[in-house]
């Protein structure tokens, strides 16, 4: 009787491997609800209120006005530069009217008022030149070729933006990642069960022909 018992109790080996199974089991639950809340929802809201559209540029210009940026000089060194405000207007297939066009959401919701926001440098004149080049860029490089942009209409619906923050790749990984996890911990667990249920029938059959 205490044989048979044991041969139905996992082994150390097969006890730890059910735990891990579980434990990425757990994991891939919880990143999937995570990353849901965290990603999947602003993504779905942002695609759900915009899109896509042909932007050719009218103008590209300078403004007088200058912002405030900060750069980081070390671990514990933080300071403020200043750059100048890059706005490039374009002209949209969806309306006439001009509209100002941003590098992404995260640049429009930090400076709504331009277009371009260079990475901070301590010296001012650095911030000029990066915002100088973006400014040939558009000028000369692109010029009147139209361009893929898209708009959201929860953000400021007169404006465009050059790339989304959440395109598709984002929400793939979104999904493969804890999917993933999710399915290599259903794998261990199934995996132990059937190698124990095998090891119980060929203990069984064995003993069968003892007798």
């Amino acid at each position: 009787m205490a044989r048979s018992r044991a041969a139905y109790e996992y082994t150390e080996a097969e006890d730890k491997s059910m735990r891990l199974g579980f434990l990425l089991i757990a994991a891939g639950l919880l990143s999937l609800l995570g990353l849901g809340c965290c990603w999947l929802r602003p993504a779905l809201q942002e695609r759900g209120g915009g899109g896509s559209t042909n932007c050719t540029v009218l103008a590209v210009r300078q403004l007088g006005e200058r912002f405030a940026c900060t750069f980081s000089c070390g671990a514990a060194c933080r300071g403020t530069a200043r750059y100048p405000c890059l706005q490039v207007l374009v002209r949209t297939s969806r309306s006439s009217a001009p509209a100002l066009l941003h590098e992404d959401e995260r640049q429009l919701r930090t400076n709504p008022k331009c277009s371009y926001i260079p990475p901070c440098a301590r010296d001012d004149q650095e911030n000029s030149e990066n915002v100088t080049y973006k400014q040939k860029y558009w000028k000369e490089k692109v010029g009147s070729q139209p361009f893929t942009c898209y708009f959201n209409q929860h953000l400021r619906p007169d404006d465009v933006m050059l790339k989304r923050t959440h395109d598709e790749t984002v929400l793939l990984h979104c999904f493969l990642w804890p999917v993933v996890t999710f399915l290599v911990g259903v794998l261990i667990v199934v995996l132990t069960i059937c190698a124990k249920s095998l090891a119980i029938r060929a203990e069984a059959i064995k003993k069968k022909k003892h007798l």
